[in-house]
């Protein structure tokens, strides 16, 4: 379970996440959703220890892990796919998913297991795995992205983003692989600018406007809820 209380911080010089509530219980996917610049981003970056909270807690399985450097929390059991994919260009796609053997969580075992799933999960990485990571296409990138977040054997995983900037074709491919990780027991937050697709995959639902919590629900109670098309369309 992940569970952040009372969150607060800032984006630059900007008070971007204010008192934050919000719980992903294990095996849920829950979805945070919101116009651009609500504080979503910034919200998964002070979860995944990008940016330092200035106020409040996150707690993964009852530990408390507030604040801690971005690497800790990858061994806490935490994993991000971040917005822009961040992978290590000049790296093959293997290499690149062998890098998750520095997280620190991983056995030889289950780093063999780990890799045999990831191709599983998307054979078009499988055969390309001696290519530069650097000359695959947006979605080629993303879906490298999410193999090597998986590699960690997390226990929460936070997605960014993971539609954006790709073509349709590709995005039915990423969120069939978000439900066979949540059919599998996986816990996700996951942060979404297709408001209509998170709510398709998802348990729960908070909306996020202007840095704050405005509504939280089930997906089809928020389809009627007038804080969602605000939060969205202003």
């Amino acid at each position: 379970m992940l569970h952040v209380s009372r969150l607060c911080a800032a984006h630059g010089a900007v008070q971007a996440v204010r008192e934050v509530d919000l719980e992903v219980p294990a095996g849920d996917l829950v979805a945070l959703i919101g116009a651009n610049g609500a504080g979503k981003t910034t919200t998964l970056h002070a979860i995944a220890g990008l940016h330092k909270p200035a106020s409040g807690s996150v707690r993964v399985g009852g530990r408390d892990i507030t604040g801690w450097p971005c690497h800790k929390v990858v061994r806490s059991g935490v994993a991000m796919v971040a917005e822009g994919r961040r992978i290590a260009p000049p790296l093959t796609v293997h290499e690149n998913l062998e890098l998750a053997v520095y997280s620190g969580r991983t056995t030889k075992q289950q780093q063999k297991d780990g890799l045999a799933r990831v191709y599983d999960l998307f054979p078009r990485l499988a055969d390309r795995r001696d290519q530069l990571a650097a000359s695959m296409s947006g979605g080629e990138q993303q879906m490298l992205a999410f193999g090597r977040a998986l590699m960690t054997r997390p226990d929460v995983l936070l997605l960014d983003e993971p539609s954006m900037g790709l073509a349709p074709s590709i995005v039915d491919v990423l969120f069939e692989t978000i439900t066979t990780l949540h059919e599998s027991g996986a816990t996700i937050l996951l942060v979404e600018q297709n408001a209509e697709l998170a709510l398709a995959v998802s348990d729960h639902v908070y909306v996020m406007q202007r840095g704050r919590i405005v509504s939280h629900g089930d997906p089809d109670e928020m389809r009627s809820e007038p804080e969602v098309m605000t939060a969205l369309f202003g």
